[in-house]
């Protein structure tokens, strides 16, 4: 009868560990956060929060400023939202300019959530790749580790 309670015991306690596939792009169990939709955009406070993120470096350069802000959308979504090597695409792929963002899967360092991330945009044909790590904040925004 022990072994069987024991059974038990480490079946529910592994359960917790599951994810089930609702449908939903997102990334779960990040501290208990729900999931959301990644073509939600996000908060302008939590953007602000990134600091320019990948895209406020060298491989931002000749980005308009919507352009910009649809960058760091997509850098906050692939962080909190998508599956490990998900991309998240922005920008318009007709004119030439795009790009997207993958993150890794997710990993703890203390009591933060953090993630490897790379960013590829696309200006006329030639391409710039930017690779990083962000943590989450317990309010939910992500800041890039410099």
């Amino acid at each position: 009868m022990r072994i069987s309670a024991g059974i038990v015991a480490v079946a529910l306690a592994l359960g917790g560990c599951a994810t089930s596939n609702t449908g939903a792009s997102g990334v779960s169990g990040f501290a208990g956060q729900p999931t959301r939709p990644s073509a939600q955009p996000a908060g302008q406070a939590i953007i602000k929060a990134m600091a320019g993120g990948l895209i406020g470096g060298n491989v931002g350069t000749g980005l308009s400023s919507n352009e910009k802000v649809q960058a760091l959308e997509a850098e906050y979504r692939a962080l909190e939202y998508s599956q490990p090597g998900q991309p998240v695409a922005w920008g318009d792929k007709g004119s030439g300019r795009y790009g997207e963002v993958a993150a890794a899967q997710p990993y703890r360092v203390g009591s933060q959530d953090c993630r490897q991330y790379t960013h590829t945009v696309t200006l006329g044909g030639a391409q710039n790749v930017a690779r990083g790590t962000a943590c989450r904040n317990s309010d939910g925004s992500w800041t890039p580790l410099t």
